[in-house]
């Protein structure tokens, strides 16, 4: 007992003189942790029994300190007790502390970035949008992709053959190539389509003519001045259209008359999710002519190959992501868990508020999902979708916080936070999808009438009023705004995100208010400029999630870049590129539109 006491007392003593060459702050620190030893020292003379359970937290266990106050310095002495010191990167050959030997290559990561953007957020996005207008220049939006895709790898080749490899086993290049697999296999079967339409028209036609096989091929109709077409962004409303069409009964737009209207529509139609089948634009609605049925099967498979050629802009920006990782040597040793979560978590959340911006601009208003009235019946709404991937999250995400953690070890604190919010977006996602359930809004329906009455429904039945969406994030965003973290700098920015995303959350639910007192009447978009401001309080907070990363802060602690300011600057400065982005990408969609297509008239409703 007398040696732990001398051993306890010898620490109190070494400490103290140990903490007089430091600040201040950590002196008081290192003292308090000083006597809280002394303290056990005695309990531990007092007890022996008691020493077979002592046992030394890890640092999986630190978030049980939560009550301490963060730090406002950097510790390296705690930091190099979990991490090891982070290796030299190509940042740092290229940037940080150049090769005098000439290993220095710049100029080819440089150009490597540039065509893969290029190739991925210009020739792609353009290649999507040509498709869907059967243009004669989507083969060479799409040679454009594979050539900017192949200089992009060749740069990438010259510059690793020209430096050291700094990041051994990284999967960048894997995943860049998987990517262009998918990208071949998809113009594969493009190819063997207009392949198969060649051939029907040489065995078919009566007479060749070169027009009638570039139609052919592209899946054009032939020009028919007396055909009726309706564009989903013209401003003629549903019961105007259908004055125009033959024998469909006279319905009132107040009661009903835009779902008789878009059901006849839909039984003389062919269009499919996304646009494939229809013989127009993505935002055309449909012929009135009757066209035959298309299987169910087709219509799966057309919607799966729509999604998987946009879902490729989205592994566009995960390549971005991973580059930008290797090339800055991040994400190796004990920091891959935490950043692989900041990097997933925060991506969605910044293609999230990407998504909802597009929306904003009129991007599938032909489904509804511009905050418009719905042109047609029988496609899932924007929140059943949304609700979809916020079950899917939380369902593959709750267990996935154990990742790293040994068999048997009990969970921590944060543990328990992660799994908490996983399995809160599991069921938040599940009330979502039951709220926009047709099915379940019939039975609810039944509990309030009699099923042998005929009832109006209300005007509000015709919009999406789903909240679980914006309240889950939102209630995500409150919490991790009080998130522990071990320095203040950490608590600082969590905090940033975690108020971006409250934001999001409160202005999508005015967008609903707003609606709610004046659902929308036309199938143009509606514009709410609530949305405007969510998605990109949305975005914004994606970016800096990602930003928060426990190994980018502690970089920007090394350097003296502890900034809130300027970590908040470049998120929105980032934020505003990307929405200009998206507004080229639909702007230049709609203008193509307008020079295939005959010009759309408008009706002032004031």
């Amino acid at each position: 007992m007398e040696c732990v006491r001398t051993f306890s007392c010898a620490a109190v003593y070494k400490l103290d003189v140990f903490g007089r060459a430091i600040s201040t702050r950590n002196n008081a620190l290192i003292l308090a942790s000083a006597a809280a030893a002394a303290v056990a020292a005695d309990d531990l003379a007092a007890d022996p029994a008691a020493k077979s359970d002592l046992r030394l937290p890890t640092r999986q266990h630190a978030h049980a300190h939560a009550h301490t106050a963060p730090l406002l310095e950097l510790n390296e002495t705690e930091v190099t007790l979990d991490h090891d010191p982070i290796p030299p990167s190509y940042y740092t050959i290229d940037w940080g502390d150049p090769d005098p030997s000439g290993a220095r290559q710049p100029a080819w990561i440089v150009t490597h970035a540039v065509f893969m953007s290029l190739a991925f957020f210009v020739c792609l996005p353009l290649a999507i949008i040509l498709r869907s207008l059967r243009h004669s220049m989507h083969a060479v939006a799409v040679s454009a992709f594979y050539a900017a895709f192949v200089l992009a790898c060749a740069a990438s080749a010259a510059y690793r053959k020209r430096t050291p490899d700094m990041y051994p086993g990284q999967t960048h290049s894997t995943q860049g190539y998987a990517v262009l697999l998918v990208a071949l296999a998809l113009t594969v079967i493009d190819g063997l389509a207009v392949l198969r339409r060649l051939v029907t028209f040489l065995l078919s036609a009566k007479h060749y003519t070169f027009r009638g096989l570039t139609n052919a091929v592209l899946r054009r109709e032939e020009p028919d001045d007396n055909k009726v077409e309706y564009i989903g962004l013209a401003a003629e409303e549903p019961d105007k259209a259908r004055r125009h069409s033959y024998a469909y009964e006279e319905h009132g737009f107040e009661h009903g008359g835009t779902a008789h209207w878009a059901k006849h529509v839909r039984q003389g139609s062919d269009a499919s999710l996304f646009g494939l089948s229809a013989p127009h634009s993505e935002e055309t609605l449909h012929d009135w002519h009757f066209a035959p049925r298309i299987s169910w099967l087709t219509r799966l498979g057309r919607a799966a190959f729509a999604a998987v050629e946009r879902a490729l802009v989205l592994a566009g920006f995960g390549l971005v992501l991973t580059g930008i990782v290797v090339y800055t040597g991040g994400c190796r040793q004990n920091y891959i868990n935490g950043c692989l979560a900041h990097l997933i978590k925060g991506g969605i959340f910044w293609t999230y508020g990407l998504v909802s911006f597009a929306r904003f601009l009129g991007w599938c208003s032909h489904l509804g999902w511009s905050w418009n009235r719905a042109p047609t019946a029988g496609y899932p709404t924007a929140e059943f979708v949304e609700s979809t991937v916020i079950f899917l999250y939380g369902a593959t995400n709750t267990w996935m916080e154990r990742f790293g953690a040994n068999p048997g070890d009990p969970f921590t604190t944060k543990q328990i936070q992660h799994i908490g919010i996983a399995v809160r977006y599991r069921f938040a996602g599940l009330l979502g999808m039951a709220v926009e359930s047709k099915t379940l809004r019939k039975w609810f329906a039944a509990l309030a009438v009699d099923t042998s009455e005929t009832v109006e429904e209300p005007v509000t039945y015709t919009s999406s009023f789903n909240p679980f969406p914006a309240l889950v994030i939102g209630v995500t965003g409150s919490v991790m705004a009080a998130h522990f973290q071990t320095y203040l700098f950490q608590v600082q920015i969590h905090a940033l995100w975690g108020n971006l995303l409250l934001a999001f959350a409160v202005l999508r639910c005015l967008t609903y208010f707003f609606l709610w007192v004046a659902p929308p009447r036309s199938t143009l978009p509606s514009r709410p400029p609530t949305e405007a401001l969510a998605s990109f309080f949305l975005a914004c907070g994606g970016l800096t999630f990602i930003f928060s990363t426990e190994e980018l802060t502690i970089a920007a602690m090394r350097r003296g870049r502890d900034d809130i300011m300027m970590f908040a600057v470049a998120a929105v400065a980032i934020t505003c590129f990307a929405f200009f982005w998206t507004t080229f990408i639909v702007a230049v969609g709609g203008w193509l539109r307008t020079r295939s297509k005959r010009a759309v008239s408008y009706r002032n409703n004031a």
